[in-house]
């Protein structure tokens, strides 16, 4: 046992200094999986209104705001990540991205 546990804190001390990249990974997997539904509630909102009014908020959420919430959200995921003890740092990340996979096929993304 203690050997697994050696192997998974030297995966998880090798992925440390990539937790900002990963953490960007992360956030924008889920944004890809959410981003039908997303956009889907925008188009109910915005039915009715001006084909430019529309327009101007498809752009400002999807080219503005996705990537101001990947950049906001990001450093403070990857802090959180930070605290975690290096055995766990790998196996969740692992767990993390087999759950978004999991979740993207239910959703019919892949």
């Amino acid at each position: 046992m203690n050997i697994l546990i050696s192997w998974l804190s030297q995966a998880g001390a090798w992925l440390t200094p990539w937790l900002n990249d990963i953490a960007m990974a992360i956030v924008a997997s889920l944004l890809v999986v959410f981003g039908n539904d997303i956009n889907r509630t925008l188009r109910r909102l915005l039915t009715g209104h001006h084909f430019i009014v529309r327009t101007l908020v498809f752009v400002a959420i999807n080219a503005f705001g996705y990537g101001a919430f990947i950049i906001a959200v990001s450093p403070w995921l990857a802090g959180k990540m930070r605290g975690w003890p290096d055995h766990w740092l790998f196996a969740g990340l692992v767990a993390t991205f087999i759950f978004i996979g999991m979740w993207a096929q239910r959703q019919r993304q892949i």
